[in-house]
Formats: C-alpha cells, sequence, structure tokens
C-alpha cells in the first residue's frame, strides 16, 4: 500500500463525519413546523422582496439539499425538501440561498473572488488527477506532468478556501434576516442555526480533503 494514502485517512473520516452531520441535522429539524406555517419558497420570496430584489426568482429543483442560487440568470433554486416544506430546517437554507443572492447584489468581495477563481478551479479538477497519473507512469521523466498537475489541483483548493467566508457570511445573514423580519421566533432560530452550522461543517471537510491530497501528491513529487 502507498504509505502516503495514510494522509487521507483523518481527512476521509471527517469528511464522512460532516455529511452524516447535515444529513441527521437536516432530517431532526425538517420533523419541527415553523408556528406560522411559512414555507422556504415564501420565505426566500419575501426576504428578497423587502431587499427590494424583485428581479431574483425563486425557482423549484428536484433532490434533497440541492438548494443554490445561481447568479447567472438570477435565481434562487430551492429542493424538495424546502420549497413547500414549513420546517424551521427548510426555512434556514431558504434564507441562506436568499443570503447568496444579497451577497450578488452588494458585490461581496469574497464571492466576487470566488467566482473569478471558478473556471481555473473547474480546469484544475478536470486535469490536476489525470497529469499526475500520467507523470507517474512515465517515471522520472514525468515529473514536468506532476508539477502541472499539483499547481492545477492549487486553484482547486483556493476555491474551495474562498467559499468559506463566503457560506458563513451567507448563513450569518440568513439567522440575522429570519429574526429581523420575524418568520422565526427564538427558540426556532437555535435549530435553524444548528442546520446551518452542519451544512458550514461539509465545506470545511471539503478543504480539509483537498488539503490532505495536496500533501500526498507533494509526498508522492518528493519520493520520485
Amino acid at each position: 500500500m502507498d504509505p502516503s494514502i495514510l494522509l487521507l485517512i483523518p481527512a476521509m473520516i471527517f469528511a464522512f463525519y460532516a455529511q452524516h452531520k447535515v444529513g441527521s441535522t437536516f432530517r431532526q429539524y425538517s420533523q419541527v413546523a415553523n408556528k406560522q406555517g411559512l414555507t422556504g419558497a415564501v420565505v426566500a420570496r419575501r426576504l428578497l422582496d423587502n431587499s427590494g430584489m424583485t428581479n431574483v426568482k425563486v425557482e423549484h429543483i428536484r433532490g434533497e439539499l440541492t438548494d443554490h442560487y445561481d447568479p447567472r440568470d438570477k435565481t434562487v433554486r430551492l429542493s424538495d425538501s424546502v420549497f413547500n416544506s414549513t420546517s424551521v430546517a427548510a426555512l434556514g437554507v431558504a434564507a441562506h440561498e436568499a443570503g447568496h443572492a444579497m451577497q450578488h447584489d452588494t458585490g461581496y468581495a469574497a464571492l466576487g473572488i470566488r467566482n473569478a477563481i471558478l473556471p481555473a478551479a473547474g480546469f484544475g479538477s478536470k486535469l490536476s488527477m489525470p497529469l499526475v497519473i500520467i507523470g507517474l507512469l512515465l517515471g522520472a521523466g514525468g515529473m514536468m506532468f506532476i508539477y502541472a498537475g499539483i499547481i492545477m489541483f492549487t486553484a482547486v483548493i483556493a476555491f474551495q478556501i474562498i467559499t468559506l467566508p463566503v457560506e458563513f457570511d451567507a448563513s450569518n445573514r440568513a439567522l440575522v434576516l429570519l429574526e429581523e423580519n420575524r418568520f422565526l421566533t427564538a427558540d426556532e432560530l437555535d435549530p435553524a442555526r444548528r442546520v446551518l452550522g452542519a451544512a458550514a461543517l461539509t465545506y470545511v471537510a471539503a478543504v480539509a480533503v483537498s488539503l490532505a491530497n495536496l500533501l500526498r501528491l507533494l509526498a508522492l513529487a518528493r519520493r520520485r
């Protein structure tokens, strides 16, 4: 067994834990309806309208936890478990995605940086590992490919790192907006905070896994 694989084990355990945590937390608070009976779609729409963002659409998308904001067509897309749900978990997620739309509307700096890095990160995610594999197959003559793959992989890590403040800020905005607009009571805010906190943990885990992979690639290059 390649000993460098041991670098990945702690990060992978953390990633599995984060995925379990977000799934179990969301399922738990998906069973708790908000006292006003508001749906995720209604809350997202009201938050956007209250911020003067009537041009941003709110649409339904299939799946679970597939919620996202698309800056290309200014659309908040909410999943099956959020769009028509009245749970406190759904309201937290809906407000989070509305928060991303507000970041885009106000020119939030970290979001702009992330969008600028996105093309390089997408390119790197597709080519970095194939280049490293080619370099390993070529033996001593393949170092150029290995280092090229490592450099491309750093773009992926940079994208993931700058994603952290973007996600944390969207969650903070969501909780403030839910409280200010009185969509959730004080005792309902804590479950929403738990859901968003668990979701944020998955982004931290993704960075940990990528950094462990980078260390592994550097170890392989050094051995060569």
